[in-house]
């Protein structure tokens, strides 16, 4: 079967406030018909003083899937409207980078075939 899921992979940090400060970040948008989708990984948080600091509550990484919306050029991550991921999407050791590259991964094939077969959940506040 064609793939009809669209994706493209993006170098900035697609959500959480100080993504910016985090090493690591993972930023896909999936798009298929008009519904476009933001899967964003963060961790690593750079500290003032050179240290690493969780991202939330004991864990150092996180993976999270938003509907996009339009922000000027681009469709970035709208946090009104995160989706459920059944997918394991926190890592509570520093030394958890593969798992949470391999864990973003992970939540795109679980997107794309919910955005597949109609089965997208959105568990933010903003349901309109």
């Amino acid at each position: 079967m064609e793939d009809k899921v669209k994706i493209t992979y993006r170098g900035w940090p697609g959500h959480f406030i100080c993504g910016d400060r985090c090493v690591f970040h993972l930023n896909s948008l999936l798009e298929c018909g008009d519904l476009k989708i933001v899967v964003s990984t963060v961790g690593m948080l750079k500290t003032e003083n050179g240290n690493y600091d969780t991202i939330g509550c004991d864990r150092y990484y996180e993976t999270m899937a938003f509907v996009a919306k339009r922000e000027n050029e681009f469709y970035d991550a709208n946090v009104n409207k995160q989706l459920e991921i059944e997918s394991r999407c926190c890592w509570g050791k520093l030394k958890d980078e593969w798992k949470a590259n391999k864990g973003h991964w992970k939540v795109i094939e679980e997107i794309k075939n919910k955005m597949l077969n109609g089965s997208i959940k959105i568990i933010g506040e903003d349901h309109e």
